[in-house]
């Protein structure tokens, strides 16, 4: 990510970032709210335009780079994270965002984004997870729920759904997160985290289709449900929820369970460590899922590893200081040649 500049000359505001394109999205969309957020974000840390360069595939969410005043690419459908290296590779201190949907990062995409999860390029993709394809008008897409009518599954799906934690975390994801476009502190606190952090940083956002599948997340992310159904993720402290904070997650035999506040042992209570080098630990955490277990939210692991750009510039500089810069010319007249008559 590129260093932020001196703020006490540039105070950014969210609006400057807006860019002067109607913004055209079903009206009560939860695309609305993370790009409101996302535009909050860009401004505190203070980065300017130039340095920003947002690349999308199909789907709502990849509108995304029209509605921002920075650069930005919309590609084909589930190959951003392809012109993602490209981008990348030539301009290495962008702060570079990747915006996709369910649909185009788990479908036709998915192959592109554990590939870039497990190199560790160095951006922020952001998954907009609402459970169905929107923009193709209301099939199912890889998250969502066995059973559900839609009208390429007018009898119900018969797919188990993605989890797209779990993915991200099999793939070596070094930053891993999930909000809601219900808790708008929330989304920004990790949008900003995310954007600080050295590697790719996946954050699956739980939001709201009004016209396909009005309602997806609300029996968890609803104000009045939040207490009972999900659980904060904070480095360091249990994991207690509830309305009164009566309840806890308890590790036994690897399996997370919930067991009484009252009564129980403090010591034995897990506590969450974003750094920790066992991913398996994160990877139980990210099955945990109403009615047996409440939803964790927050993020689920953050640990350093080498970054994919860092280390191809480093092998370029360490060839260029064993044989020199090279050229078109050469490279064209180097070695066997092939005449083709």
């Amino acid at each position: 990510m590129s260093a932020p500049t001196d703020t006490k000359k540039t105070k950014l505001k969210a609006k400057d970032f807006a860019s002067d394109q109607d913004v055209r999205w079903c009206p009560g969309c939860g695309d609305y709210y993370i790009l409101k957020q996302t535009l909050t974000v860009l401004a505190e840390l203070g980065i300017p335009h130039e340095n920003q360069c947002f690349i999308s595939g199909i789907g709502c969410s990849s509108r995304f780079p029209y509605y921002v005043n920075s650069y930005g690419v919309h590609g084909i459908h589930g190959r951003a994270p392809a012109i993602a290296f490209g981008v990348k590779a030539a301009n290495p201190e962008l702060n570079l965002w990747i915006i996709t949907g369910d649909g185009d990062g788990l479908s036709i995409g998915g192959n592109h984004l554990i590939h870039i999860l497990r190199r560790n390029l160095d951006c922020n993709i952001l998954l907009f997870n609402n459970a169905i394809y929107g923009l193709t008008k209301g099939q199912y897409s890889p998250t969502s729920p066995q059973g559900l009518k839609t009208k390429t599954s007018p009898q119900g799906s018969l797919e188990e759904p993605f989890n797209p934690i779990s993915v991200a975390l099999g793939a070596g994801a070094t930053f891993v997160a999930r909000t809601h476009d219900k808790d708008s502190t929330h989304m920004r606190a990790v949008l900003h985290a995310a954007t600080l952090h050295k590697g790719t940083s996946f954050i699956e956002i739980l939001q709201n289709c009004p016209i396909f599948y009005d309602g997806v997340w609300e029996s968890i992310t609803a104000k009045s449900a939040r207490p009972d159904q999900t659980v904060s993720l904070h480095d360091g402290k249990p994991m207690i929820f509830g309305a009164n904070k009566e309840k806890a997650i308890q590790m036994q035999n690897g399996s997370p369970m919930v067991v009484p506040v009252e009564g129980t042992d403090p010591d034995s209570l897990y506590v969450h460590d974003l750094d920790n080098q066992n991913a398996g630990i994160a990877f139980n955490l990210s099955q945990m899922r109403p009615p047996a277990l409440p939803l964790p939210i927050g993020i689920f692991r953050q640990v350093q590893r080498a970054e994919y750009t860092a280390q191809m510039l480093g092998q370029e500089q360490t060839k260029m200081q064993a044989v020199g810069k090279g050229t078109l010319h050469k490279l064209l007249h180097k070695g066997e040649v092939i005449t083709v008559t």
